[in-house]
């Protein structure tokens, strides 16, 4: 983790969940944070389970240079990324770990932009909308930052945070048409060879 309010909201997460996999909203208090909210955001599922922003920081939307509370949260990510987003939504959901990623947001005129980016689950149960908590910041602020809006997000490297940190590099490299998919913290390619079941070993 690079940026202070990166490390900030983890550390507050995980003295707030104790012995629990995730703290739950109520045991969010903002002030706590209060240096890091300006980079923060919060996610909450809709009436069709669409992540939307509930809540988005004066930074975090300085990136896009308009208010993005209410947006659905995938439709900030490039087409490639969304899906690989979409699995790591239901990871960090399912499994109640988080994540902390390398992301690379691009302006219309094509300048790139170096971002650190960290989702975190929060406990949920029956109809509770909250899901998760996250910081999206530049690693180096650029001078255009409020000037020139974001138009897409690219996913990087990940890393899931559980009992440990589990690193892995999101399959922008992979072919167009070959199968991505995140499972358990590892990135999946379906296809290859199959080994008989005589040579397998251990």
């Amino acid at each position: 983790m690079k940026h202070a309010s990166t490390r900030a909201l983890f550390d507050y997460w995980n003295e707030r969940r104790g012995n629990r996999p995730a703290p739950e909203r109520a045991d969010i208090d903002p002030a706590a944070i209060r240096h890091a909210l300006g980079d923060t955001f919060m996610l909450a599922a809709d009436f069709v389970d669409r992540l939307r922003f509930r809540l988005a920081g004066t930074r975090v939307c300085a990136l896009f240079c308009r208010e993005i509370k209410g947006e659905e949260f995938h439709t900030l990510w490039s087409e490639t990324s969304q899906k690989l987003i979409e699995d790591l939504l239901t990871v960090v959901s399912n499994e109640t770990v988080g994540a902390v990623a390398g992301v690379t947001g691009r302006t219309a005129d094509s300048t790139d932009i170096d971002l650190e980016f960290l989702l975190l689950p929060l406990a949920h149960t029956g109809h509770a909308r909250i899901r998760a908590l996250g910081v999206l910041v530049p690693v180096v602020p650029p001078y255009w930052l409020g000037e020139k809006p974001l138009v897409t997000l690219e996913l990087g490297t990940l890393r899931h945070i559980g009992s440990e940190l589990e690193g892995f590099s999101a399959p922008r490299i992979a072919p167009a048409n070959e199968d991505v998919r995140l499972r358990h913290g590892f990135v999946v390619y379906s296809g290859g060879r199959e080994i008989p079941s005589g040579e397998r070993t251990g």
